[in-house]
């Protein structure tokens, strides 16, 4: 039965690309086109926070600045796509249109690079919304995207493990300070959660600064985690890297 649903819904609704409405062979699919300019997250990158790299270090030791002068609480972060404008093009809808079929196909792509870190955890969490946002906006996108990775790959949820305290401001355009100021006492566990000695994957769609996710992966390893990583849709890239990188 489910082939025929399948086929009867590509029927009336035929599957279009993750990033444009050009009809594809089926649901999650680039175009050739959007395949062509998606700018997936390749070596070099940051071992720990997953931030694309402009060059290799002859050393072999692959650490942005950042992480190495501060180690993040998480572990390791990674990435299926750099934030540009083709990845914006699959995220926003998602998340700000009710464009939920693309959780499918960015599960998929995220499952690519996330694969050693999907296996080894023992539960699945995605950052959490306040409950006015989500009342806004009718669901959490990173929840969605942490249920389909389960389903693709069998790990344990933990959907309602990370609860937000109180509503955030954007945190876009903000210094690290600031960001590190408006998170404070924003996210927490809830009270009958249990990760004592787990590894836990956090998942969301966008990783910016890695602020989130550090606050996160703190509370996580504070109530007894015995690791956290990051997997997400898209990595925002270090603006100072760009021109090297194009070059």
């Amino acid at each position: 039965m489910k082939p025929l649903f399948r086929w009867l819904l590509d029927t009336v609704l035929p599957p279009t690309c993750l990033a444009c409405d050009a009809p594809v062979e089926k649901e999650g699919q680039f175009c050739v086109a959007c395949f062509k300019a998606a700018n997936f997250v390749s070596a070099p990158f940051c071992r720990c926070c997953g931030v694309p790299l402009p060059f290799a270090e002859p050393s072999g030791i692959q650490k942005c600045a950042p992480c190495n002068e501060t180690a993040p609480a998480f572990t390791q972060a990674r990435a299926a796509l750099r934030y540009d404008e083709t990845a914006r093009r699959m995220i926003l809808p998602l998340k700000y249109a009710d464009h939920t079929e693309a959780v499918n196909g960015l599960a998929v792509l995220m499952r690519r690079p996330g694969e050693p870190l999907l296996q080894a955890a023992n539960m699945l969490v995605p950052v959490p919304l306040h409950a006015s946002r989500l009342r806004a906006r009718r669901f959490n996108q990173a929840a969605l995207l942490a249920i389909q990775l389960a389903r693709l790959t069998g790990r344990p949820l933990g959907l309602d493990t990370l609860v937000r305290h109180r509503e955030t401001a954007p945190l876009e355009g903000l210094g690290l300070a600031a960001r590190r100021a408006e998170l404070e006492g924003a996210i927490g566990i809830r009270a009958d959660a249990d990760v004592r000695d787990k590894r836990v994957l956090l998942i969301d769609d966008v990783m910016t600064s890695g602020t989130t996710a550090n606050e996160c992966a703190r509370i996580l390893l504070a109530a007894g985690a015995r690791r956290v990583d990051v997997l997400t849709a898209a990595r925002v890239t270090d603006p100072r890297f760009e021109g090297l990188a194009l070059a």
